[in-house]
């Protein structure tokens, strides 16, 4: 019996030293959107970089594919992530009661963390359409983005500029990112709108197929009026370096949101505090991760932030100098 005492204690001794550790673990999950897009491959390189060092703050980083920024936001305030990715605009109008958030209210208990890289808006036309020109999108099938997408929103917006509607539109058809580039080589739709970071794999589908596409561009005058009473919006263009076969050959202009990293009042702030630093600590190896990523800096990530910027990430941002 001593003998076996001998044997059995110590290994019960490292059971219970290691059980407060284990026990410790914080499992968090991060929403994102379609994989075709940009924020499910930015959020998996956050989790990576996370969870590389995640034994020191005992986290352990998930990713989801969701459908996009109201998801993630109404997911994340509801508890059902911990963390979600964003579009600005989307952000400011949950924090300001607007848009989906309208019957609800204003999101009280949204928060910042950071902002990520810009997000450029496309609206892709086949060449068969003969659409040139936004004016030219009256009465011809378009893809606008699904319910609840920042696209659709988006969209919305600029047809607005232009004096258009979705009802101005032949149909206006409420598909999934992922689902946009196939019907418009099928010939289902005419155009689709996406919102996205550069390069996206879902524009260079579009792109790369059998039906040539262009890329509407904004004219200053919409732009202006667009950008004046909506400050999450700023002028960008499409490089069109990436997407070499589309029939554009020179950058296009356009507008564009940021992507955003939220969470919501109540997560610990020792959990945000470790993501925030952990992020931005490793920025040089994150750009590394996607190439929407390599524009990043640190100051530029406090940008496009509507929400109160959540304590633990304050907290950071004191340290390192940036608030």
């Amino acid at each position: 019996m001593r003998k076996i005492l001998k044997v059995l204690l110590p290994l019960l001794l490292i059971t219970l030293a290691a059980a407060p550790a284990l026990a410790a673990k914080r499992f968090v999950t991060i929403g994102t959107g379609g994989v075709t897009g940009v924020y499910y491959p930015v959020g998996k390189a956050i989790a990576k970089m996370v969870n590389a060092q995640g034994k020191q703050y005992g986290l352990r980083v998930t990713v989801e594919s969701t459908g996009g920024s109201v998801f993630n936001i109404n997911a994340v305030l509801g508890g059902d992530l911990d963390f979600g990715v964003a579009q600005s605009d989307r952000q400011y109008e949950a924090v300001h009661g607007l848009a989906e958030w309208k019957t609800k209210g204003k999101q009280g208990k949204l928060r910042s963390v950071f902002s990520l890289h810009p997000e450029t808006f496309f609206m892709v036309a086949s060449q068969n359409s003969g659409i040139k020109g936004y004016a030219d999108l009256q009465g011809k099938a378009v893809a606008v983005g699904n319910p609840g997408s920042g696209t659709r929103q988006n969209s919305k917006d600029i047809l607005a500029a232009y004096g258009l509607s979705l009802e101005s539109l032949g149909r206006a058809e409420g598909l999934k990112a992922s689902e946009s580039a196939k019907v418009l080589q099928d010939g289902r739709v005419d155009a689709f709108a996406y919102t996205v970071g550069n390069p996206a794999g879902l524009i260079k589908e579009a792109t790369s197929g059998r039906v040539k596409v262009r890329f509407l561009p904004t004219t200053d005058d919409a732009l202006a009026k667009l950008l004046k009473n909506r400050p999450y919006y700023v002028k960008a263009s499409i490089p069109v370096h990436f997407y070499e076969q589309a029939l554009d050959k020179k950058d296009v202009p356009t507008f564009a949101v940021k992507a955003t990293f939220v969470t919501r009042a109540g997560m610990p702030d020792e959990v945000v505090y470790a993501i925030t630093k952990m992020v931005f600590t490793n920025l040089a190896a994150l750009k590394k991760l996607h190439p929407a990523l390599e524009v990043l800096k640190p100051r530029d990530m406090l940008q496009g932030l509507s929400a109160p910027l959540h304590p633990g990430a304050l907290k950071y941002f004191k340290e390192a100098g940036l608030k």
